[in-house]
């Protein structure tokens, strides 16, 4: 049976709630045989996973002492940051690569695939929200340097919010002034979809919240994963006080 997600620190006080929505490029067994079909450097690739992200979101949760919940399947095979309406819930096409095991999935396959791991990652991630009135979510992704036959993408960090920027706006201005990093404002994608992970577990209930996307060739090691997690920890703290959210 697989563990559609992973969660660490459930016992941890804070109000801070760590999400990582695109954490493995796994792709369960049941799912056309554990295969997608494509290449195995593909699979390596941000087309299946965000990378170096799930290192990050651990380490930060154990910075903020919160609980932190980790999705345990590729994106590619249905993506947990997208509503259940979403015509890229299943991709069939990403940066150039075709997804043979999506390209004619079946309603069957595709409920399974719901059933399965978006919704019980959903269901838990809920969950784990609702443990505190005053819950704060962080919901760790990153970026590849540059998608194929694109400008290469020149921010080291991006924050990506909509409706609420009661977090988003002072951590933008703070980030802003480190002299070192090149900070995108919704970028290297603009706020958030209907539906997705942000909106349904932060916007719908009115908690504080921020997306962080981090370039992926700044955390490929585990050592810069902990070197950005131990900075941005001190920095979320000091903006939520601040900020008085």
């Amino acid at each position: 049976m697989h563990t559609p997600f992973h969660i660490e620190g459930t016992a941890r006080p804070a109000r801070w709630l760590v999400t990582c929505d695109h954490a493995t490029n796994a792709v369960p067994g049941f799912v056309n045989g554990g295969s997608l079909g494509i290449a195995p450097e593909d699979m390596e690739r941000h087309i299946a996973y965000d990378v170096g992200a799930a290192g990050v979101a651990r380490a930060l949760a154990r910075a903020l002492d919160a609980p932190a919940i980790l999705s345990n399947f590729s994106r590619l095979v249905i993506d947990p940051n997208r509503g259940e309406d979403d015509p890229t819930l299943v991709m069939k096409l990403y940066d150039g690569t075709v997804i043979p095991a999506n390209r004619h999935v079946s309603d069957e396959d595709f409920a399974r695939r719901l059933g399965r791991l978006y919704r019980p990652y959903h269901t838990a991630l809920a969950e784990l929200a609702a443990r505190r009135d005053d819950t704060m979510i962080v919901s760790i992704h990153s970026f590849t340097p540059q998608l194929r036959g694109r400008p290469p993408r020149p921010w080291h960090i991006g924050l990506l919010y909509a409706a609420d920027t009661r977090l988003a706006r002072p951590l933008l201005a703070r980030l802003r002034a480190e002299p070192d990093l090149c900070v995108g404002d919704n970028q290297p994608y603009g706020g958030h979809l209907p539906g997705d992970s942000i909106a349904r577990h932060a916007i719908a209930h009115q908690r504080p919240n921020v997306l962080i996307e981090l370039r992926n060739d700044l955390i490929a090691t585990p050592d810069a994963q902990a070197a950005w997690a131990a900075r941005l920890a001190p920095i979320l703290q000091e903006v939520a006080a601040r900020a008085g959210v």
